[in-house]
């Protein structure tokens, strides 16, 4: 077929240890609305076929976390952002948000140093060191909104945890003894946490704003504690694990770390992931009667690829196995701004 009659989305690929990220960074519609978070509904009503496009297969796969590169609503932001994955879009991501920096980078948008970034939860800041590869991100307000929430697992007994806000809705729990936080235990480990996001459900066990908890954290002892404090294995909304420590769920525990009085301002947690990688957070407590911290998390990012996705009209499964031809042809003139 001719050339011409394909359909192109650029993107450029990271890892943030080991998460993947796909910054889509041209070819797609700029979402309508005068808030990220509007952006980001218009988005999910509007073009969830670019999601199914680029992060489900045939061109991605149920680990691949996705990022729309956008225009920013706040002033002094550079850039703003929409997350999504498998199953649809998501609130926050603070490994993708390093993801973001690196890529910014290697466009040529922004250099070493500070920079804001807007995003449906709220501005976050990126600071990206001259290495190119080290991001530290100043997340928005997280905090415990409930602690010794018990529910039934089946199999497993009464697991006792905390709901907590990161960016995203997160139960956080002790893995229970002889469960082994260890690549060698992935499945085990997601039918455990799995069933305890089933059983959230069941119970109307939700966030302060009614919304789903759709991370589910459990920590244990760190493989190596000279370079860790802790050990997590962090489930995402799609049953896809999180490869790295997870930046939205480190969030969550510092939160919960500086509600039990384990983590003071100025304090250092190092959070290692299931791949044992290692994000470095600490908060500062947040201001107002609301209460809360405001957690920074560093982690490392490398970019791994950069190219264009290529969509035949004439192809069934063009925007997925899943879902059918939903309107490809208004790519041909849809360009985004930002990453133009």
């Amino acid at each position: 077929m001719s050339q011409k009659s394909l359909q192109r989305i650029r993107v450029v690929d990271s890892h943030t240890g080991g998460e993947p990220t796909r910054v889509v960074v041209r070819g797609a519609p700029e979402p309508c609305g005068k808030t990220m978070r509007e952006k980001r509904e218009a988005f999910a009503c509007e073009n969830d076929w670019i999601r199914t496009a680029t992060v489900c297969e045939p061109r991605g796969h149920d680990a691949m976390v996705g990022a729309l590169l956008c225009k920013p609503c706040a002033d002094d932001c550079i850039a703003g952002v929409i997350f999504f994955n498998n199953v649809g879009v998501l609130r926050g991501c603070l490994h993708g948000t390093m993801g973001l920096a690196v890529t910014l980078q290697h466009l040529g948008l922004i250099g070493s140093g500070k920079h804001r970034i807007d995003t449906p939860t709220g501005v976050v800041t990126v600071d990206l060191a001259e290495d190119g590869a080290t991001v530290t991100v100043g997340n928005v307000r997280s905090y415990r909104s409930a602690t010794g929430v018990e529910i039934v697992v089946s199999g497993y007994g009464t697991v006792r945890g905390d709901v907590a806000w990161g960016g995203n809705w997160f139960f956080l729990a002790e893995a229970p003894s002889g469960l082994r936080l260890e690549a060698g235990n992935i499945e085990q480990l997601t039918d455990f946490t799995w069933r305890i996001r089933n059983e959230l459900e069941a119970a109307n066990i939700r966030g302060t704003d009614g919304e789903e908890i759709d991370h589910i954290e459990i920590f244990g002892p760190p493989s190596n504690p000279e370079t860790a404090d802790s050990k997590n294995f962090v489930l995402c909304p799609g049953k896809a694990y999180d490869r790295s420590p997870c930046g939205t769920g480190t969030s969550a525990k510092l939160a919960c770390l500086a509600a039990n009085g384990q983590l003071e301002p100025g304090g250092i947690w190092r959070q290692a992931g299931i791949l044992d990688s290692v994000f470095t957070g600490s908060i500062e407590l947040a201001t107002g009667e609301e209460g809360g911290v405001m957690p920074t998390v560093t982690g490392t990012a490398y970019l791994t690829g950069e190219s264009d996705l290529l969509l035949d009209p004439a192809d069934p499964f063009v925007t997925s196995f899943s879902v059918g031809l939903q309107d490809v042809t208004l790519l041909n003139e849809a360009r985004n701004p930002v990453g133009s």
